[in-house]
Parts: structure tokens; C-alpha cells; sequence
């Protein structure tokens, strides 16, 4: 684990809220002169806690879409089934997200498309492409409640 202090949380935390800050900004948001945040800044980078910067798009006002959490179950249990299986669906854009999940399930995704018409065109696409899987429920989302938020960097490093 990559100790940090401090004031390398307030620039994580910092630029969770706002990206596209300018160095002198983030520096005067956490209270540095220029050059010292910048290199913690580039430091983060480096080491990896800070993996990107990606630009946050409401396509709810470019087009209409579904959301769709699926609880996929997989035929068998091997280590080449699970390895199949996540090679094929790393591949599929519509799956933004895939869980290996612990319990009753196997995996759990998250899948964006057009319409519910079009993810049962692509699960009915995964079904024929024999990557293992043996049941899937389908859960469409009615209503965003909460949107995704920044991480609780606070909290969760209270005690390292």
C-alpha cells in the first residue's frame, strides 16, 4: 500500500470535485506553493492513485438509454471457464462494468444500451457465443436515485 498524508488526500480529494483545475488552483485549494504540489501531483501519478482524467458526459442530453444490472451464472467452475468467459465480455462496450462476485452469482454487470430490445439482442448474442453462461437475471433500472460520487478518502484511510 502507498502511504499518504494528509495533503496528499486534499489534492485527490480536491481533484475528484474538479479535474480540470489549474496547477495554481489545486495548489492554492491545498494550501502549497506551485512546485511542491505539482510534484506530489506528479508523484500520485506515477505511483498509480491517480490512474486518468476523463471527461464526466450526461448522455441523458444527447440519448435515451437503459441501464441494466445483470446477475450472471456461469455452466461450470474452472479456472478456464471464468477466464473465457471475462475475455469475451471485456470486448463488449455496451458492459461497462463486471463484478466477479462471491455466493449465488458468478459475476455482476452493469450494461448500457439503447433500449431493452437491444440488450436482448446482446444477451441473446452472449447466450449463442457458448462463453459458458448458464442463467442470467436481468434487472432494468426505473430511476437513478444516487449518481456516483466521489470516494470517501477520509474515511477510508482513516486508520492506514
Amino acid at each position: 500500500m502507498i502511504k499518504l498524508d494528509a495533503i496528499d488526500l486534499k489534492i485527490l480529494s480536491t481533484l475528484q470535485s474538479e479535474g480540470r483545475m489549474t496547477k495554481v488552483k489545486l495548489a492554492e485549494a491545498v494550501n502549497l506553493s506551485v512546485s511542491p504540489c505539482w510534484e506530489r501531483l506528479r508523484r500520485l501519478e506515477r505511483e498509480g492513485v491517480i490512474s486518468g482524467y476523463k471527461a464526466e458526459i450526461s448522455l441523458d442530453k444527447l440519448v435515451k438509454t437503459s441501464t441494466i444490472w445483470v446477475e450472471i451464472s456461469l455452466k461450470r467452475h474452472q479456472r478456464e471457464d471464468f477466464e473465457v468467459f471475462e475475455s469475451q465480455i471485456a470486448e463488449i462496450p455496451e458492459i461497462l462494468e463486471c463484478w466477479a462476485i462471491g455466493g449465488t452469482i458468478d459475476y455482476l454487470m452493469r450494461v448500457l444500451t439503447a433500449d431493452l430490445d437491444a440488450y436482448q439482442t446482446l444477451m441473446e448474442q452472449l447466450l449463442a457465443a457458448d462463453i459458458g453462461i448458464d442463467r442470467y437475471i436481468t434487472c432494468a433500472v426505473t430511476k437513478r436515485v444516487k449518481k456516483i460520487g466521489n470516494l470517501p478518502l477520509a474515511s477510508l484511510m482513516r486508520d492506514q
